[in-house]
């Protein structure tokens, strides 16, 4: 699945679908969290370092505090597994892809604006000491006795895995659609919300769950460790409890998509290879043409920061596993082993648009095909057991990342709509929009500072 509408690879580099304080503990200040880049060492990073046998400092840049203020795109991890978590972008966007995903959108349930901002810096703050391979607060057993851990303590013992957090702000923070139709400003940032961050329209066959679309705030925790991921969810949702509450969560597996082209191209679970001509996180020139919002595009808060769209799209495993090897190549236009164009031998040649299906996924989903328009796309396969009918609820869950989402999936996401044979095999059943603020620069800063500090 690269591409816009569901799962493809040569997409328009669209697809389908492709940094707190403590806890609960009120003990621990900001100032203390955000200072803990400079604290020895806790003992889950200890651990988690012999465990991979490194031996402390033994490799230049590998130590606590080049893992939390390193990399300006938190991008390049140093030799303890982490990546660095301040920077001018938010790690896990341009990010090289883990190998799962824990993605959670929340429901803001205050209407203060002060406690939304102070639940923010917890978060950073929580954020900055996960990544980092650190406990949350005092962690799991050096707290007070009578009272309940800061740190829920799965994650001990573990190395940080190349965890990111990457957090984004939802249509609905800036106007809530109110029961009579109306819409409310709750904390007073209907003139602060980019003109980018629209609501998504309805597209052909769409089958949108409300129960599985949307939401106020949005967390993407990636990490090569699903335990890992799935701790630094838990983490956040806890620190927000009576503040924000879970609206909906995926977890994910086998990415679908990579920044780094030098790497094998993964596949999705059609069994063909995805992202061949994504985006490369270290492609500079394209990011700041596609990916990153740049100085004049609208709202200055956003500068340095990207629009992400995430669809749960249902793949019609059934069906596809009965279809002739044929068929299924000419639904994307690429052979299935090799993962080559028509007419070509290798997975990486240029493609001759013109000898494809005309309703291939590659040929309508190319760059060439849409005015140039890229998309940066971090998919990731789901399976969710089966949908009570024996037949497996299991797909792609596509995070496309762009600089303007009206420019790059929307046209995109009409087209493959509207024409793609893929559309046989997939349904788009779950959506929601967010815009990601750029990075936290450094300590004592928080995620969405620019628009609520």
């Amino acid at each position: 699945m690269a591409e816009a509408a569901g799962t493809g690879d040569d997409t328009a580099s669209a697809a389908p679908s492709p940094a707190p304080d403590s806890p609960a503990s009120t003990a621990s200040t900001a100032s203390t969290a955000d200072s803990a880049s400079t604290r020895a060492p806790s003992r889950r990073a200890v651990m988690g370092w012999a465990g991979a046998g490194l031996a402390l400092g033994a490799a230049g840049g590998g130590s606590v505090a080049a893992a939390v203020t390193g990399g300006g795109d938190g991008g390049a991890a140093v030799a303890d597994g982490a990546v660095p978590f301040y920077g001018d972008h938010q790690a896990g966007i341009a990010t090289p892809v883990q190998d799962r995903l824990h993605f959670a959108a929340f429901d803001v349930l205050t209407d203060d604006r002060a406690e939304l901002a102070a639940l923010l810096k917890q978060w950073t703050s929580a954020a900055a000491a996960m990544t980092a391979g650190r406990e949350v607060g005092q962690g799991a057993v050096d707290g007070l006795a009578d009272a309940p851990p800061d740190d829920t303590g799965e994650a001990l013992g573990l190395p940080a895995s190349r965890l990111t957090l990457t957090v984004g702000f939802g249509p609905s923070l800036f106007e809530q659609v109110a029961p009579d139709g109306g819409t409310k400003d709750r904390f007073g940032l209907r003139a602060r919300r980019p003109e980018a961050l629209v609501a998504l329209p309805h597209f052909p066959g769409d089958a949108l769950d409300p129960a599985r679309s949307g939401g106020d705030l949005c967390v993407q925790a990636c990490a090569d460790d699903p335990q890992v991921a799935v701790h630094a969810i838990r983490n956040l949702a806890r620190i927000g409890m009576g503040k924000v509450s879970v609206r909906w969560s995926q977890l994910g597996f086998g990415k679908t998509s990579s920044t780094t082209p030098e790497a094998q191209t993964p596949r999705n679970l059609m069994g063909f290879k995805d992202g061949t001509h994504n985006v490369a996180g270290d492609d500079t020139a394209t990011l700041n043409a596609h990916v990153w919002a740049a100085a004049g595009d609208g709202q200055d808060w956003m500068t340095g920061g990207s629009y992400l769209v995430a669809r749960r799209i249902r793949m019609h495993i059934e069906t596809w596993d009965r279809s002739a090897l044929k068929e299924q190549e000419d639904v994307f236009g690429r052979t299935k082993g090799e993962g080559a164009p028509y007419g070509k031998r290798h997975e990486r040649d240029t493609p001759d648009l013109a000898k494809l299906p005309k309703d291939s996924h590659v040929r309508l989903a190319h760059p060439d095909s849409n005015k140039g328009l890229r998309i940066l796309r971090r998919g990731f396969s789901f399976t969710d057991g089966s949908d009570g009918l024996g037949r497996l609820d299991a797909g792609l869950f596509f995070l496309a990342y762009q600089r303007d989402t009206r420019e790059a999936f929307i046209p995109l996401q009409r087209r493959l709509a509207a024409n793609d044979a893929l559309n046989e095999y997939i349904q788009h059943v779950g959506s929601a929009h967010f815009a990601c603020p750029p990075g936290v620069r450094k300590p004592g800063e928080w995620w969405g500072q620019a628009l609520l500090g």
